[in-house]
């Protein structure tokens, strides 16, 4: 069996966890590759609203396995009131949920690293959420980390030797320095965290695709935020792109099976860094107010424009794309026309491969398409759609090139359509 992954192709918030909520049903395990507690997947069925942050998408369905991979880094508190909130609302998550030995811990000190370094950056901000992800993905690519397979043996001494580290660093930047409060709920967090499946993920996973199970590897962030090919510096902390669920979870590149790339019919940014069809005017703000676009872990504004299919041509290849998924394609259900920006003007010249950077004068080149004037939130089936979408989408997989397999009509699972390729 090969794996199949499934990641964002924009700058997150895509619809990641209800896509994967929905595709739950044809997989034995569900895996997170890479991220921390900055993601939040927002997954909405039979009335109720979850938001997942470090747990995989896929415990809501038949008892599926679910893996936090040696990709993702943890924090211990937040881990603990994301489980014991599932675990209140009937999810067995001990018995389906197991955790890398492997994954990287989030210290408190990290917290106050994250607050410090952002606050030097001055008007360079990155807008980070300050969950401390950025230090621990530091101290892990300089050798420095602490990883949950240490709580196992002498943890207090490693985790003294990294505290201390810490706080010298912490001085030397003027930051905040006490951890009394921050520290004592973190190693209540640690106690709890001993309580799950601690496995050598890579040689699970690998064993249960040589049996013949199923695995689908779940990505956080979307790819213009990845740290190498992203709008850096305004990016993540970790590879977000398919390459990342071969490092993340210690599976081969010739594992990979099917790619699942996530998409918004219009695109949205979180945060500090370039947007280049960010729209100032009353559609933006309509499209955030219909789409609900605030950060499911921030509450904060999303920033909202046209869709971009330069940008999205580029992750495309990158990830080697094999099916296209399109989210929230109601939230266009009233505009008279729809935008979709085909190419940039830089400096003069029009383009179609996306640049080094895109900061700076980059003017979209937009086509115009009709809207379809039409509430698409009670469809259930491709042969209802208004013929104004249906041109939508052909117009999209012809510029793209990867067929649309499901469309996304509404936030219920039960709200998603699949396409016959």
């Amino acid at each position: 069996m090969k794996v199949d992954v499934l990641l964002g192709l924009q700058w997150g918030d895509e619809g990641k966890g209800k896509v994967v909520d929905v595709l739950t049903p044809r997989y034995n395990i569900v895996a997170r590759f890479q991220g921390g507690p900055n993601a939040g997947h927002t997954l909405e069925f039979e009335g109720k609203h979850y938001v997942l942050r470090s747990i995989p998408s896929g415990i809501f369905q038949r008892g599926q396995v679910n893996v936090i991979g040696n990709g993702v880094v943890l924090d211990p508190v937040l881990f603990m009131e994301e489980a014991q909130d599932l675990e209140k609302s009937g999810v067995d998550l001990k018995r389906i949920l197991k955790i890398s030995r492997k994954a990287h811990l989030i210290l408190p000190t990290h917290r106050l690293l994250d607050a410090a370094n952002e606050r030097l950056k001055g008007d360079r901000k990155v807008g980070t959420t300050g969950k401390g992800i950025g230090p621990t993905y530091t101290d892990k690519i300089s050798r420095n980390g602490l990883r949950v397979g240490d709580i196992a043996e002498n943890f207090e001494q490693k985790y003294l030797v990294a505290k201390q580290r810490h706080i010298a660093l912490l001085n030397a930047l003027g930051g905040q320095t006490d951890v009394t409060e921050l520290e004592a709920r973190w190693m209540q967090g640690i106690d709890y965290l001993k309580q799950f499946d601690i496995i050598d993920s890579e040689f699970f996973i690998n064993k249960q695709l040589a049996e013949g199970k199923s695995v689908l590897c779940e990505g956080a962030q979307g790819t213009m935020l990845d740290i190498d090919f992203g709008s850096y510096p305004f990016v993540t902390s970790s590879n977000t792109i398919c390459a990342g669920a071969c490092a993340g979870l210690g599976v081969a590149p010739r594992m990979i099976g099917e790619v699942f790339g996530i998409f918004k019919a219009y695109c949205t940014r979180v945060g500090a860094g370039p947007f280049p069809t960010e729209l100032f005017d009353e559609t933006g703000a309509e499209i955030r107010r219909i789409g609900h676009e605030y950060g499911a872990v921030t509450g904060r504004e999303r920033r909202c424009g046209w869709i971009d299919l330069v940008a999205l041509r580029y992750t495309i290849m990158l990830n080697g794309v094999t099916q296209l998924i399109m989210m929230k394609s109601d939230v266009l259900d009233g505009f008279d026309t729809i935008k979709a920006c085909d190419a940039y003007e830089v400096g003069g010249k029009v383009t179609r491969d996306f640049p080094f950077s895109i900061e700076g004068d980059i003017k979209p080149i937009y086509t115009e398409l009709p809207g379809w004037k039409s509430d698409m939130t009670h469809l259930t089936s491709e042969d209802q759609f208004p013929k104004a979408f249906s041109d939508y989408i052909d117009f999209l997989e012809q510029k793209l090139g990867v067929p649309i397999t499901i469309v996304s009509v509404g936030p219920d699972r039960q709200q998603t359509i699949l396409r016959a390729r």
